[in-house]
């Protein structure tokens, strides 16, 4: 049996695009989530974050983080991380790729290849 891909992100994101090519010109067949346009919902973020870290899920360096308020931003906590998150998904790190249990946060061809090459995924 084969384990769909999903592609968690924002549509006109540069990364994105660079990992949803990559996808395709590795025939990795999958299913695109645009958290900005059609949300996110608590119990995934929250399944996210016990995986792999609220810390790596926030985008700390993206515009819509560093536009918060200073208070908003200090003593950052999981439960706080994730409200932010559910708020402005734009603070939601892209990509978030996952394949069964397995997710892989941001982009980098070398973790994809490693992470993707011995899996059996949907290949289109």
């Amino acid at each position: 049996m084969t384990e769909p891909a999903t592609i968690h992100g924002i549509r006109n994101c540069d990364t994105m695009k660079k990992a949803r090519a990559w996808l395709e010109q590795h025939g990795v067949a999958h299913a695109f989530h645009d958290y900005r346009t059609a949300g996110i919902d608590r119990a995934t973020l929250e399944s996210w974050a016990r995986k792999v870290g609220w810390e790596k899920l926030l985008n700390r360096a993206g515009t819509t983080f560093r536009k918060l308020p200073e208070a908003e931003r200090q003593d950052l906590t999981e439960t706080k991380a994730i409200a932010l998150m559910l708020a402005q998904p734009g603070m939601i790190k892209r990509p978030v790729l996952t394949v069964g249990e397995e997710i892989l946060v941001g982009f980098d061809p070398a973790r994809y290849a490693g992470a993707l090459g011995g899996r059996r995924v949907q290949v289109g």
